[in-house]
Formats: structure tokens, C-alpha cells, sequence
């Protein structure tokens, strides 16, 4: 007999704070701990870009596993996380909402798993400036 083959798991994530509907939230999905937060050169990762104010799309097909969210809302379009004096001067979030104080939160702080079972993620935006 064959064993099973693990189905895709399923991934429901609302973005709760943003502060206008302006420009884009721009969402990364990654299994690495070493590609976490900035996950550019994440081959693995699954990047979605929404408009902000609109809803966040099922993020499906992703094999099971433990997994992380980064996001941030860019305002202006840039495709960057802007900063003043290192400060991100436009909204981040993070799966598990960690305490954020001085940088990004490790892999660990924003961790969970995915299974064959759909999961909800809610991540809270927070705005330093």
C-alpha cells in the first residue's frame, strides 16, 4: 500500500489596523526561519499582494509545515518598507503578533502550523510613526 499523500493545507489570514486604504499590503509566507522576515530571496516563499482595505485572499496549496507571516502596508506604492532612522515609518505585522521593540520578531515569536486542516491567522498592523 502507498502511503498517503498530505494534502495541501489552507491558510485564512485578516489583516486587522490599517490605518487608511491607501497603497498596498504586501504579505509573505515563508517555511524559513533564515528568510524570515525579508523573505526576497525565499524561492519557497508565497508572496500576495493585496490593495489595502480589501480582503486578503485564501492562501492555499502550501504543503504542511510550520510556517511565518510578515507584512506591511506600503502606503505609497513604493514596493518598500519605508524608515526614519531605522523606525518603519509605514504599518508591519506579524503571525502570532509578537511584542514588537527593537526590530522584527525571530522565526520562533511568529511560528505556526500549518496542516490539512484550514488554519486562521489574525495579524495586528502596528504603526511606530
Amino acid at each position: 500500500m502507498l502511503p498517503a499523500a498530505s494534502q495541501p493545507a489552507r491558510l485564512d489570514l485578516n489583516v486587522d489596523g490599517l490605518r487608511s486604504d491607501r497603497g498596498v499590503v504586501r504579505i509573505c509566507v515563508t517555511s524559513h526561519a533564515d528568510h524570515f522576515p525579508n523573505c526576497h530571496s525565499d524561492p519557497g516563499a508565497r508572496r500576495v499582494n493585496v490593495p489595502a482595505g480589501q480582503p486578503i485572499p485564501v492562501i492555499d496549496g502550501l504543503p504542511s509545515g510550520e510556517y511565518a507571516i510578515a507584512l506591511f502596508h506600503d502606503e505609497n506604492g513604493n514596493r518598500q518598507l519605508d524608515r526614519m532612522a531605522g523606525i518603519p515609518k509605514e504599518g508591519v505585522g506579524f503571525s502570532n503578533n509578537p511584542r514588537l521593540m527593537f526590530g522584527p520578531p525571530r522565526f520562533a515569536e511568529a511560528r505556526f502550523a500549518l496542516t490539512n486542516e484550514p488554519v486562521g491567522e489574525r495579524v495586528r498592523i502596528k504603526y511606530f510613526l
